[in-house]
């Protein structure tokens, strides 16, 4: 009796967890900035040549301290990514490696070495501190954008590991309002 009744609770936990994965979702509404996520998802919008080329011109004029070495993204542990709010989107991830290197040592070189034509949205530059393991510096083309790159830099055994997420908005990009209202913080201020 007792396996029985333990079956008959597993069954019906299973079947209700199964219920909730088809419950239908509110419809939302196509208008523009009438929802918090972007109209379209950046996989399901195809490929848009010119923001692609945006982000890989942007990859391309990537500028990191000397020493650093481009690597796969088996190179460090990042659970965190940026949340791009604005869609669709050409996105692009890179990565590197730098010996010796500290997390802030890195993050107020990228600071004070802009990449391309792009606008700094870190704040000022911090005191070197071998015990802060991870940050990240984020650069934009114009005021208020949400598109550009986000350098997140994390701290490894023998130096720092540094990921660029590279976002480009294409052509029929809609940024929706914030939740709430307001305004999007910029890229790479978490």
């Amino acid at each position: 009796m007792r396996l029985r009744s333990g079956l008959v609770v597993g069954v019906t936990l299973l079947a209700l967890a199964l219920a909730g994965c088809a419950t239908p979702v509110a419809s939302v509404t196509s208008e523009p900035g009438a929802n918090s996520q972007p109209a379209v998802e950046p996989d399901d919008a195809g490929t848009d040549a010119a923001a692609r080329a945006q982000a890989e011109a942007w990859l391309n004029a990537a500028n990191l301290p000397s020493g650093a070495v481009r690597s796969d993204e088996t190179i460090a542990g990042f659970s965190s990514y940026t949340g791009w709010p604005c869609g669709p989107i050409e996105q692009i991830e890179a990565f590197w490696t730098i010996p010796d290197a500290t997390v802030t040592g890195t993050g107020n070189w990228l600071r004070e070495n802009p990449t391309a034509d792009l606008i700094s949205t870190a704040g000022p530059s911090v005191p070197d501190d071998p015990a802060i393991d991870s940050t990240s510096v984020g650069f934009i083309p114009a005021a208020d954008s949400q598109e550009g790159i986000v350098y997140t830099i994390m701290k490894t055994e023998d130096g720092v590991a540094v990921r660029a997420e590279i976002a480009a908005l294409t052509e029929s990009a809609v940024c929706p309002t914030p939740p709430g209202g307001g305004m999007w913080g910029a890229p790479g201020q978490g």
